[in-house]
């Protein structure tokens, strides 16, 4: 697999879509590989994390995100339920579960019917290792144009996870107790 040839069949190369996808997919695989490496007891496939992580944004272009390049007609929490339909015609159906599976720290069934979410009803929730892995470093990073690879404050992360509510900053920072040590 060649995370940046699936990448190119979807962007043009020349676009701010492309660059901003290929700049903050690139400094979270980075960081989802050091995260894998301190929990490397548990036997994370660091192949799949780095594939995985370089894709799990690919669905942005189909969003209606000006401000990074994507001008589409879905609202961007579609992003990646959108992306695993991509990765799943491309054959690639363990990869497409992480852009699913990546929003937020996840979004439970019961969300998507509570808050009327524009999603397919299911869960979109972050299961396996690697899952929690890629979600965990994503966070650290916006897809804002002035710090694509610069990494957001712990006590950052959690005030905007705690928007969405409580129980989304307390799966963050579960996760911190396991992967940051």
């Amino acid at each position: 697999m060649e995370p940046l040839a699936i990448i190119r069949k979807y962007y043009n190369p020349e676009s701010e879509a492309y660059r901003v996808l290929v700049a903050h997919s690139e400094a979270v695989a980075k960081k989802a590989l050091a995260v894998a490496q301190r929990v490397e007891h548990l036997r994370p496939d660091l192949r799949f994390i780095e594939e995985a992580a370089l894709l799990h944004d690919i669905g942005i272009f189909l969003t209606d995100s000006p401000e990074i390049g994507c001008f589409g007609d879905k609202p961007y929490i579609c992003h990646g339920y959108l992306g695993r339909e991509i990765l799943e015609r491309e054959g690639f159906s363990r990869h497409a579960l992480v852009c699913e599976r990546h929003v937020g720290v996840g979004i439970t069934k019961e969300e998507i019917v509570r808050k009327k979410l524009p999603l397919p009803v299911r869960e979109m929730v972050p299961v396996s290792l690697e899952e929690r892995i890629i979600c965990f470093a994503d966070k650290f990073f916006s897809k804002d144009r002035g710090g694509l690879e610069k990494e957001k404050p712990v006590g950052e992360i959690i005030r905007l996870l705690a928007r969405f509510g409580a129980e989304k900053a307390e799966k963050f920072k579960e996760w911190l107790s396991i992967f940051d040590r």
